[in-house]
């Protein structure tokens, strides 16, 4: 009989230990962590204190990620009421760069708009092509020369198209000497949050067509 089989068997007959109590008191299990053998009463303690500090990690593991979001909520919430109070175009980008390297110390960062600075081909056809944004290892279509006398030591790349409504009127790109700052399989939820308070926060100045 194979023990897929006897498994089987206790799972669909629930009342065999209950007709044969004194079975469960007779069976022995080896130590989970050897030396001895214990009950079964004991084995199943030993799983379920296991399980308690599986739990307890995990429980743990969401308070942590609970408060640095709650950190990262504070941060947005800062880097939108300064960004704001700006008056002027000039004021807002010069804003930008200087509140992402002192509130999310970002080391480097660019930020493009397109009326101020016409795109190239490449990298309009990149920008329209991202909906949301796109981080990666490598600088992509031709913005590495956007990071001057820099751009030989950044390893990482968060990509940020802004837009005014379904138009992308530039690009924010914020980088790193460190190749895990920004990689592709990160969340990108609060990188949205910033480029569009970011396109909010151009868009009064956007020239109108």
């Amino acid at each position: 009989m194979r023990a897929e089989d006897v498994a089987e068997y206790l799972q669909n007959h629930h009342e065999f230990f209950a007709d044969h109590a004194d079975l469960l008191a007779q069976i022995t299990l080896p130590h989970p962590h050897g030396g001895r053998t214990i009950s079964l009463s004991e084995r199943q303690l030993l799983t379920l204190r296991d399980r308690v500090k599986e739990l307890e990690k995990k429980l743990h593991e969401l308070l942590e990620f609970g408060k640095e979001n709650d950190a990262l909520q504070h941060k947005v919430h800062e880097f939108v009421v300064t960004l704001f109070a700006a008056r002027d175009l000039a004021t807002a980008l010069e804003m930008v760069p200087h509140l992402l390297r002192d509130i999310f110390a970002v080391p480097h960062v660019a930020l493009q708009l397109w009326q101020n600075n016409p795109p190239s081909a490449e990298t309009l056809a990149f920008a329209d092509a991202q909906a949301h944004p796109v981080c990666m290892h490598q600088s992509a279509a031709g913005t590495a020369a956007w990071f001057g006398e820099h751009a030989a030591h950044l390893h990482s790349y968060a990509y940020l198209p802004l837009h005014a409504g379904h138009v992308t009127v530039g690009m924010l790109v914020l980088a790193s000497e460190d190749a895990q700052r920004f990689y592709p399989e990160m969340g990108t939820v609060f990188l949205q949050r910033i480029a569009d308070v970011v396109s909010a926060a151009l868009h009064p100045y956007l020239q109108q067509a």
